[in-house]
């Protein structure tokens, strides 16, 4: 949701964008002139990436990433172009502009990172292409055809992907058609606690899982409003479409193997309200259901959007809780407190999801480079997927909560 801005969009800014690190990358960067005649800054091993949509620095998440990847976290990933025709163009003066004006100088001059208003302006790949795309839901059927056409090897693409699954269908055909893979940031597949819990309850016959996602927007009219605007396409294709994604990989879930959907009334809520435009959206503010597949699989998502900054997932028996994960764990809490200390104005979840958006990028660029699998990272094809459980579940649980 990167390339609109609303008034409320920036709650303050941050005294830095980046942490310097000792040895800067910007000694094998060019400096040179943007054209199609300088150096990329891609090495041999690297990925030359491409954000496409990097939005507002401390709340979008295409700046969170271009950030990781500028202090080389993403060994295989060399971030080289970003692409943001919002705060480049229309919303320059807006909310969060200056901001992302001081976040720009900062990379060009310390990283050697080039900015550009479209793919259209870039030079041809002289490295692997990489195309993150991490702008608006909209926009990204017109932005991965772009990437395509603009040299792109493989395409990262941030959930949901698309508004409408004919749309993602879409897109998938015509990446196929081209030859490029598109691997979508589903980060929570190759999370630690995930893979903790679906451990432990395989070890308990008759247990049952409950994935809970939590974000810590302010329980208020406004803050939500903000938060159903920004997010127009729903909680169940944006917040919760990472636990459905979940559900699709690792239990059976498909629309045409969905035996029953039950919302728990008691913990849910829907509200409609007004957006900063004015407009009014429906949406959940927090939702319980219940999957029961044909083939025998149950399995529960609780989704608050104002429940914290924690997810975990539970396996219980009767009414017993047997095992409970969170993330992050112990063993991550420190490096969330240094990361929240570090940039105090950003979004509280990118530092609970820190590692597991490392290891997506990480892999997802290494198999743009040598063609190696990506290890649990979900295919467009699962994308599609979620997005029709997604779109299936939303009227269902909307009538069961009225």
């Amino acid at each position: 949701m990167t390339f609109t801005a609303a008034a409320s969009l920036l709650a303050g800014r941050s005294t830095a964008f980046v942490s310097r690190p000792t040895a800067l990358k910007t000694a094998t960067r060019s400096m040179s002139a943007f054209g199609r005649s300088m150096t990329m800054n891609a090495e041999s091993g690297q990925a030359e990436v491409v954000l496409v949509g990097c939005g507002a620095p401390n709340r979008g998440m295409g700046w969170y990433h271009g950030l990781q990847m500028v202090e080389n976290k993403c060994p295989s990933a060399s971030l080289d172009f970003v692409v943001e025709p919002w705060f480049m163009g229309p919303g320059a003066e807006g909310p969060g502009g200056d901001d992302f004006k001081e976040c720009q100088a900062e990379w060009e001059s310390t990283y050697g990172v080039k900015f550009a208003t479209s793919m259209q302006d870039l030079p041809p790949p002289a490295a692997p292409r990489l195309a993150l795309i991490s702008g608006r839901t909209a926009d990204n059927p017109r932005l991965l055809t772009e990437c395509i056409a603009n040299g792109s090897k493989c395409i990262y693409l941030e959930k949901p992907g698309a508004p409408t699954v004919a749309e993602l269908q879409a897109m998938k055909d015509e990446a196929e058609a081209a030859g490029v893979e598109v691997l979508m940031g589903y980060n929570k597949n190759v999370c630690k606690y995930v893979s903790k819990t679906r451990d432990f309850a395989a070890s308990v016959a008759g247990s049952h899982v409950t994935f809970v996602s939590n974000n810590a927007y302010e329980n208020t009219p406004e803050s939500l409003g903000e938060c159903f605007e920004r997010n127009a396409e729903g909680m169940l294709k944006n917040m919760a479409i990472h636990e459905l994604a979940l559900l699709v990989s690792f239990y059976d879930v498909s629309v045409e193997n969905i035996e029953s959907v039950t919302a728990d009334k008691e913990f849910s809520s829907m509200q409609t309200l007004a957006g900063p435009s004015g407009k009014e959206w429906t949406d959940f503010d927090k939702i319980k259901f219940t999957i029961t597949t044909k083939n025998g699989n149950e399995v529960s998502v609780s989704a608050d959007r104002c429940g914290g900054t924690d997810s975990y997932a539970t396996v219980t028996k009767g009414a017993e809780e047997k095992f409970r994960y969170y993330m992050p764990d112990e063993d991550d809490k420190k490096l969330v407190d240094e990361l929240t200390s570090k940039y105090p104005t950003a979004m509280p979840y990118f530092f609970t999801q820190d590692p597991d958006y490392i290891t997506v990028k990480e892999r997802v660029a290494k198999h743009t480079v040598d063609g190696k699998p990506a290890e649990g990272i979900a295919t467009i094809g699962v994308a599609v997927e979620t997005l029709r459980v997604a779109e299936y579940l939303t009227p269902i649980l909307q009538e069961q909560l009225k």
